[in-house]
C-alpha cells in the first residue's frame, strides 16, 4: 500500500506539468527562421522560467550560428 501511495505522489506533479512540448534542435531552428524568431521572443519575455529549458538554449545557439554565417557572407566568405 505504501508503494502505491508513493507512486501516486511521485507521478502527480508530472501529470500537472502540461502538454508535451517538442524540443527543437539547432538545425531545425536554423532551417525555420520564423519558428526561431518566435521561440527566441518567448524566451526573452520569460527568461527566469525558460532560461534552463532546452527550447531556450537551442534557439540561442542557432541564433548565434545564423548571425555568424550572415557576417561571414557579408564579409565575402
Amino acid at each position: 500500500m505504501k508503494q502505491a501511495l508513493f507512486g501516486l505522489v511521485v507521478s502527480a506533479p508530472s501529470a500537472c506539468s502540461g502538454p508535451f512540448e517538442k524540443t527543437y534542435t539547432g538545425d531545425e531552428l536554423m532551417a525555420d527562421e520564423p519558428l526561431l524568431v518566435r521561440i527566441m521572443g518567448e524566451c526573452r519575455n520569460n527568461p527566469g522560467t525558460l532560461r534552463d529549458k532546452p527550447n531556450s538554449q537551442n534557439p540561442a545557439a542557432a541564433d548565434r550560428k545564423v548571425r555568424r554565417e550572415r557576417i561571414g557572407k557579408s564579409l565575402g566568405g
